[in-house]
């Protein structure tokens, strides 16, 4: 192709050379050439691009097809133009061999056409010649026509740098698409007794209420409660309890001849009662939540006071509240044919004045449901025993770390269509010292109506299931596997952190919204608008697009949507933010091996139709991706399963990717597990 650095032989002497002798001829001798006349003169300052930005002295070039320009001016104003020449660069950065550019293996050099004086001359680099990866060096020299320039411009450096660079796809990986972290979550509606508070804990509205009392009994008392938030105490005795349970459990265990091993195992059980089996591991003191299940360990605790006629207090007692949601979001999970929630109450205690006798707490539910059949309230005790139909404590007879009450109520749902479902609760005490003194607690709801954080949804949209229900206000997260599909995962990347709205990206907290079976959207032939409809303005027959050359390691090569057709987000969404005309208006985007020796591949920039490459504010992407990349990298969403019905947002995470912030430098992916 070429040799190393030489210098160049000029034409003969009183000759005319034609553009191509540029190449032949040096800076030196080149008097001789002319007739008179200024010689033209190319710029000291030489470009590379697109996007024509530098990463230090170094021009960052995003496409294969280069394109190499410089200025060139002639003091007589006449048109000139730039021969440029490419050389591979060694380590020590000087020119190493020289590329044939014009694939003729003649001149090696690519000419520009006649610029005016002073203006840019340019040439683009054939796709095939210039390889990602490699640093290049690049000079220019001028020819008007007559004269030539008798010297070279000064050298500029230039590397084709993809925007992500990844390996091949691996054939392993430990990385889950649809696990899901337990997040916490603030509740808006926690009842008049207890303050609220906003997303950083702060409090954002003081409690209203601080004690509540029932009516006087045949002899003038009254039994009131005051609710309290969580202390540094009650959060200790949340610690204490789980120990206790779980070394109970275990010692129950070994007693009943049971191995270490099975001990251990009844410990990490405990408390067996638990409906929601993650929620005793979590702090106490705030909330959480998943897609099925609600913890709600921010309730605090109750003091019960009984007072004679002149409010002095004949006896109290103190219980500490947790409360959980689990929903079932089919018939595997629920064990019915019938949608399904359940909501469960702990009440522990923490004392109990002997003056009372023994305490009943009742716990009360209420639901806006108009298609719900409700369960009488099971009680058991911390083992999950039947503990009677009630929650009561003899004032004589209670531990204050392993006999606690639980309270489970089912609810089934039989309606169609999908209903969100707002939940409030109570509790009511009594006490055996009366028997007619009672006070009411509010636990506050499931959430105000703009929110509804921990309020139920079910049901019977999702085609292939049963009915179910899930809690909406939880976002669920897929997680790409990198390790598998890299080059979808480096596309999806790149696209999250262009795009205006950074469409499912968790660092920009924002969502990606599912086009649900439910939506109301239809075509102009009034059928329902799906994500066929939505791809074929992307990606579809009449989008103009075409696949863009790519080493044959590539292999075959689909056309990749983002944000995907499935969300509306995507580009072909007739109501969302990012919708457009044409797949023409999106980033234009492929897949190439790198050329530095490495078995890497590369996501560069398609020029072929938009020649500075994606401008980085385009509202959606499409790119020539791995046609088993492309398919496969999101083939596990689980949408039935987590019941994605029209609008509901989830994110999407790229873990071999995330730990770059900026499309400015090549990100590069790395193994996760």
């Amino acid at each position: 192709m070429g040799t190393a650095a030489a210098a160049p032989t000029p034409p003969a002497p009183g000759l005319k050379a034609s553009p191509a002798e540029v190449a032949a001829a040096g800076p030196q001798d080149l008097d001789a050439i002319a007739a008179g006349g200024a010689r033209p003169v190319s710029g000291t300052a030489p470009s590379a691009g697109p996007k024509f930005t530098k990463s230090g002295s170094v021009w960052r070039v995003i496409a294969p097809e280069a394109v190499l320009r410089n200025t060139v001016t002639d003091a007589d104003g006449d048109p000139s133009n730039l021969t440029f020449q490419v050389y591979t660069a060694k380590a020590d950065g000087t020119p190493g061999v020289e590329v044939d550019l014009d694939g003729a293996g003649t001149n090696d050099v690519l000419v520009s056409p006649y610029v005016n004086s002073a203006a840019t001359a340019k040439v683009t680099v054939p796709y095939g010649i210039l390889k990602p990866g490699v640093l290049y060096k690049f000079r220019t020299s001028a020819y008007d026509g007559s004269l030539y320039e008798t010297t070279w411009s000064p050298w500029a450096d230039f590397r084709i740098e993809p925007y992500v660079k990844f390996p091949a796809a691996q054939t392993s990986s430990t990385i889950n698409p649809i696990a899901q972290e337990n997040t916490e979550v603030t509740r808006t509606d926690p009842g008049p007794a207890l303050p609220t508070f906003d997303a950083s804990g702060a409090v954002k509205r003081e409690a209203t209420q601080e004690r509540t009392c029932g009516k006087q009994d045949g002899e003038g008392r009254k039994l009131c409660i005051e609710l309290a938030p969580p202390t540094a105490e009650s959060k200790a005795r949340a610690e204490k309890r789980t120990k206790a349970l779980r070394e109970a459990a275990a010692a129950k265990a070994r007693k009943a001849g049971k191995s270490s091993a099975a001990a251990a195992d009844a410990a990490a059980d405990a408390p067996l009662a638990d409906l929601v089996s993650w929620c005793s591991d979590e702090p106490a003191g705030s909330d959480y939540m998943n897609r099925t299940d609600a913890c709600l360990k921010s309730i605090g605790s109750g003091t019960l006071v009984f007072v004679d006629p002149d409010d002095a207090t004949i006896g109290s007692a103190r219980f500490d509240f947790e409360q959980r949601i689990k929903t079932y979001p089919n018939k595997a999970a629920g064990g019915t044919n019938f949608a399904e929630f359940d909501q469960q109450i702990r009440i522990m205690p923490v004392s109990i004045d002997a003056a009372l006798d023994g305490v009943t707490l009742k716990w009360n539910t209420q639901s806006t449901c108009e298609a719900c059949n409700t369960s009488v309230i099971r009680w058991a005790d911390d083992f999950d025993n039947a503990a009677g139909d009630s929650a009561y404590w003899d004032a004589d007879n209670w531990n204050a770390y392993t006999d606690g009450r639980w309270g489970t109520r089912a609810t089934t749902w039989n309606g169609s269509g999908k209903e969100t479902i707002d939940l409030g609760w109570s509790v009511t005490a009594s006490v055996d010292a009366s028997t007619t003194a009672s006070a009411t607690a509010d636990f506050g709801t499931s959430g105000i109506p703009e929110v509804r954080e921990i309020a139920p949804r079910c049901d019977d949209f999702v085609g292939g299931s049963l009915p179910g229900c899930v809690l909406p206000f939880f976002k669920p997260t897929y997680t790409v596997d990198t390790n598998k599909y890299p080059a979808a995962g480096g596309y999806y990347w790149y696209m999250q952190q262009v795009m205006p709205d950074h469409a499912g990206s968790k660092r920009w907290d924002s969502l990606l919204h599912y086009l649900g079976p439910d939506t109301p959207l239809t075509t102009s032939t009034g059928a329902k608008w799906t994500k066929a409809n939505s791809r074929s303005v992307i990606c579809g027959g009449n989008s103009a697009w075409s696949i863009h050359p790519s080493d044959a390691s590539v292999g075959t090569v689909d056309c990749d949507e983002y944000a995907m057709a499935s969300t509306h987000e995507s580009g072909g969404y007739p109501q969302g933010v990012n919708l457009v005309t044409s797949g023409t208006k999106c980033a234009q985007l492929f897949t190439d091996k790198m050329g530095d020796g490495s078995a890497n591949f590369g996501l560069l920039a398609d020029t072929r139709t938009v020649t500075n490459g994606p401008s980085g504010t385009e509202r959606c992407g499409r790119a020539a991706i791995n046609s088993v990349q492309n398919e496969e990298a999101f083939k596990d969403y689980p949408a039935p399963s987590w019941r994605l019905l029209d609008g509901d947002g989830f994110f999407v995470t790229l873990p071999g990717y995330e730990h770059c912030t900026s499309t400015a430098t090549t990100c590069t992916w790395k193994k996760i597990g």
